[in-house]
């Protein structure tokens, strides 16, 4: 039984729901979120040391690294990693300024607290890399949950049967969203070709000429992505292309599999 591709897009969310959803009231528009994240780095572990000043006496120096360290984790998961770097530092410094004897002093007298602060900032280091790393590698499982469900949308049209116009026009909206194209049509029959063309190793070449669309994201004008199946042409989806983006090798290969459906429903409909 198949699955409407409105669930495997739920699916593919439902795991990161509760992640966006605290990250999503304190996130800053993307232009001032690095200068936020900067400005924490310093102020948050300042914030914190001295929330701790009045306890300092009784409460072991261990423990409030471990405060600190979770400021430095908190840093670290909204910003990148120079704010990480920086909110270690920041620990340390306001660790050793606040809440090592001598206090309000740049200096350390027991080792036990040297110790500490060696170990606060090697551990804050290590937390920002582990939070960066999470955050990517769950970026990219978002990523690939909405090309499954881009694909499933094509798949499940040509699964029930579905008119050759209807799997063309799923498939030229998957396109449009995958690719963020400005436009895209599809030609039934193929015409001496001298726009740039998506091939089936996932290049684009014109040619003799190569683009490199991981870097500079498709050519300007239009690129054409061949539809076939079993080696014959069927016909052509001509991408008009909107803003240069980076365009993925992964990316490009859920292109060449939505064609491909629009390639095996047309073989399976008998159009010539």
């Amino acid at each position: 039984m198949s699955l409407p591709a409105e669930t495997l897009r739920a699916a593919a969310a439902e795991t990161a729901l509760d992640a966006e959803t605290a990250s999503a009231a304190l996130s800053p528009p993307d232009g001032s979120r690095y200068w936020v994240s900067m400005i924490a780095s310093v102020v948050l572990p300042l914030a914190a040391a001295l929330v701790l000043v009045p306890f300092r006496d009784h409460f072991a120096n261990a423990a409030a690294a471990l405060v600190l360290v979770a400021v430095v984790v908190g840093v670290a998961a909204f910003g990148e990693r120079p704010s990480g770097w920086i909110a270690s530092v920041s620990s340390c410094v306001w660790f050793d300024f606040f809440l090592t004897r001598p206090y309000e002093r740049f200096s350390i007298a027991a080792a036990k607290d040297v110790e500490t602060t060696i170990a606060l900032l090697v551990v804050g280091v290590a937390v920002t890399e582990i939070a960066v790393r999470s955050r990517r590698h769950f970026a990219v499982a978002m990523e690939e949950g909405n090309y499954l469900a881009l694909i499933h949308d094509v798949s499940d049209l040509v699964a029930r049967g579905a008119s050759t116009e209807a799997v063309i026009a799923a498939a030229r909206d998957d396109l449009v969203e995958l690719l963020l194209l400005r436009d895209c049509r599809f030609e039934s029959t193929s015409s001496p070709r001298r726009r740039a063309q998506l091939l089936r190793n996932g290049e684009v070449e014109l040619g003799e000429q190569r683009f490199d669309v991981a870097r500079d994201g498709l050519p300007d004008d239009e690129v054409d992505l061949v539809v076939q199946s079993n080696d014959r042409e069927y016909g052509v989806f001509v991408m008009a292309v909107g803003a240069r983006r980076p365009v993925s090798i992964e990316q490009r290969v859920v292109a060449l599999v939505l064609a491909d459906q629009v390639g095996a429903a047309l073989a399976a409909s008998g159009s010539n």
